[in-house]
Order: structure tokens, then sequence, then C-alpha cells
């Protein structure tokens, strides 16, 4: 049965608490103002899918495999921080049905949007329960451990980004993920002078700020750097004003080169678990023949050191965290594959087909036997590879959709 619980009544001392961090008030007052992100509300589910809010997919992705929960009966705990208007908590509950959700914001505005985004969706609807409250991540006490925790494009918005990090640690369940979305210096090299130029001429953060904005890229001459970028990468990302807003007006941002980023993870407590575009760090999209050679007897990350060096429009990172070390199950032994259950990857746009979009809605088709297998798993949920009766090709076929990350598998219980 749905439980849904509005914001608990509080004490003065409660409801007007000191800000854990600086930038908070600020911030909020911000969001107020320009409620992000501002897609549009819709009547029913959200359009499409995001893996990265799918639980399944992400341990797939992370491990290699689904892993067994330590209590089946308990509900999968998830922690939106830093919901805003709610987009991503719709994705999280549609995606991950009967879990338990708990989503926070420090704009008012902004939850006001994301309450009735979740209404009119029907998102609540798919979970346990879903809690939607103004509060800080910074102030968590009492709360998780939680399984999963979303927190994109938040941590940069506060004075002390360490700090939130290490709350998002202390509520996350063992074993548990936390998957981050932070700015990057080099992809955001025009965003930043674009900002300092606003700022020197005394835009502000208001409604004229968001006008002069506007006009600035009107005025620049069609060939200077900063309008170009604007125009080629940014202008339909932008077309909300609270996006806009967003983009060049925040009052208060952090950006990491890739050293900064893994002494932030590592100051947490925190080990970094991948990246969640890794089609972005692959370097033979950049390199190849003797170059790539070079490149990859680098280690790992000096690898991705150099992807960062040779690629300046990557202007973010998205990762996943998790807080011990990951060892991700390879299937290479046919015997454990055959012995592993399979269900199908639940980010696939056009099932039931041969010819479907994947999970970053790259074009798909499927082989007789790949969409016979696919089928057999959602037929025989919880039964063996090895059982479903598909004779010699399932192993080479199971590891194929395996790699492709169509097919999530989790081993058998001893």
């Amino acid at each position: 049965m749905l439980q849904i619980h509005p914001l608990h009544l509080r004490t003065d001392a409660q409801m007007n608490p000191i800000p854990s961090d600086a930038a908070t008030p600020v911030v909020s007052n911000f969001y107020d103002r320009f409620p992000y992100p501002g897609d549009p509300l819709q009547d029913g589910p959200p359009p499409g899918y995001n893996w990265r809010w799918c639980h399944e997919s992400v341990q797939a992705a992370v491990h290699g495999a689904v892993l067994s929960p330590a209590d089946e009966a308990a509900p999968l705990r998830i922690l939106d921080a830093g919901c805003g208007t709610g987009v991503s908590t719709d994705y999280l509950c549609h995606l991950n049905p009967g879990a338990e959700v708990l989503a926070v914001d420090i704009s008012a505005g902004a939850l006001e949007i994301a309450r009735e985004r979740l209404r009119r969706s029907g998102g609540a609807d798919q979970v346990r329960e879903l809690r939607q409250e103004q509060r800080s991540l910074l102030d968590l006490s009492g709360e998780g451990p939680f399984d999963y925790i979303n927190s994109v494009g938040v941590l940069h918005h506060l004075s002390e980004p360490l700090a939130g990090l290490k709350a998002l640690a202390s509520v996350l369940a063992d074993g548990g993920l936390i998957h981050l979305f932070l700015y990057a210096d080099g992809g955001r090299w025009e965003i930043h002078r674009t900002q300092r130029a606003l700022l020197g001429l005394g835009a502000g953060n208001g409604a004229e700020g968001l006008r002069l904005g506007r006009e600035l890229f009107q005025v620049l001459p069609e060939g200077n750097r900063l309008r170009q970028n604007h125009e080629q990468r940014w202008l339909i990302d932008t077309a909300a004003d609270s996006n806009f807003a967003d983009m060049y007006l925040h009052p208060q941002e952090t950006s990491y080169d890739l050293t900064r980023l893994f002494s932030l993870i590592e100051a947490a407590g925190l080990q970094f678990a991948g990246f969640s575009n890794p089609s972005v760090w692959d370097l033979s999209r950049l390199l190849s023949g003797e170059l790539l050679e070079r490149a990859q007897s680098l280690s790992q990350r000096d690898q991705w050191r150099l992807v960062e060096d040779l690629d300046p429009d990557i202007s973010h990172f998205e990762f996943f965290v998790a807080s011990g070390s990951v060892q991700a199950e390879r299937w290479e032994e046919d015997a454990a594959l055959l012995q592993a259950t399979g269900r199908r990857q639940p980010c696939l746009w056009g099932w039931p087909s041969s010819s479907l979009l994947g999970p970053d809605l790259e074009p798909i088709t499927l082989s007789e036997s790949e969409l016979a297998l696919l089928e057999a798993v959602e037929r025989q949920p919880k039964t063996c590879l090895a059982e479903l009766g598909l004779g010699s090709e399932t192993v080479s076929v199971a590891r194929a959709l395996w790699a492709r990350r169509l097919l999530l598998l989790e081993a058998c219980s001893t």
C-alpha cells in the first residue's frame, strides 16, 4: 500500500535550522527562482528511460552481475539526494518498482513541482513508499542505510563538496552504490568565461541576469568562441529559462579534473567503481595504430587522463562509487555461467522485438537465438540458464548478450 509522507511538523528551531553549508540559503533561493531541471510535466510514465536510475542495471554494469540481497524480503532503499523538480525521482520510481524512495532537495519551489510531477506521472504508485522532503543532503541523520544513492549535479553546488560526499557515504549501505555527476574543468572553459563576464557586468542571478545573459549571446560576434560554443552545444539544453540560469548564472559552482576528482573520492573514504558513460573513456574513439598501442600500455587511470587531455569537450564526470573495492564478475567459466539465472535488461526500447534500442539508446539487432534466450528468461524467471532447454548454443549466446548488457546475470544461491 502506497504511503506518501508529507513534510513532518517541526519546531521553530527545526523549521529554521542553521544551514549545514554556507551556500545552502543562496542556492536554495536561486532554485526557488529557477526550479531545475525545467523538464515539462506529463501525465503517465516519463519518456524513455535512463539505465543509470535502474538499480539492477547499475549493479550489472558495476559488478558484472545482479547481487542477491542479504534479505530477500527487505525492499530496495533509494535516496535521491538533490532531486530538484523530480525528473530523476520519477525515473527512479518507475524503474525500481516496490522500492522505498526518499527524495530531498533544499528548494521548496523545486519540490512543489516534483510532488506534482510524481502525482501526475503515477511514479508514486510504483513504489512501496515515497517521501519528498525539503532538507539538505548534509542533514540526513537517522536515515538510511540506502542501497542506491543518486546525486546528479548536486555536490558541485556545495561550498564544501567533500562534506557532502562524506554525508552520502555515511548513509550508504554495505555493498551499496552512489551515482554522481560533477562538472569537469575542460569542457566548461567557455561556460566559466561566460559566467565571469556576466558577474563582471553585474547581471546578478535573477530575472535581469537571465535577460542579459540571453542578450549577450545575441550581441557577441558570430565568430566569437563563447557564442559558437553556446549555439552549437548548449542552445537546446538551455531553451528553458531555469536550465539557462543553472548553466550561466549559478551563484555557487565547483568543477574538477580527474586528479582532483579521484582525490575527492578517496578523501571521502569511498572507492571509484567505474564511469557510467564508459564509451567516452575508450581511447579507441580518439586514437589508432601505434599511438593507441602506446596509450594502452599505460595504467588505467593514466589512460583516462590521456582521454581527458585529448578531448576538451568533456564537460562533466558521471560515475559510480562504492564503500569498498569492487571486483567485477567476468563469467569466464562456462559452468558458472550455465548455473546463473538471467533476466532481460529492463532498459530496452521497443521490446519485445529483434530490432530495438539498447541501454544507451543504441540500435540493437537480435539474432533468432538471442531473442529466444531473452524470451526464455522472461518466461522462466529464477531458472538457471542450463535448464532453459536452449541447447548447446546457450553459453555463447548468453555471453554475447551479457557483453552487450542486454542480459543481466545473477549467480545461483548455494
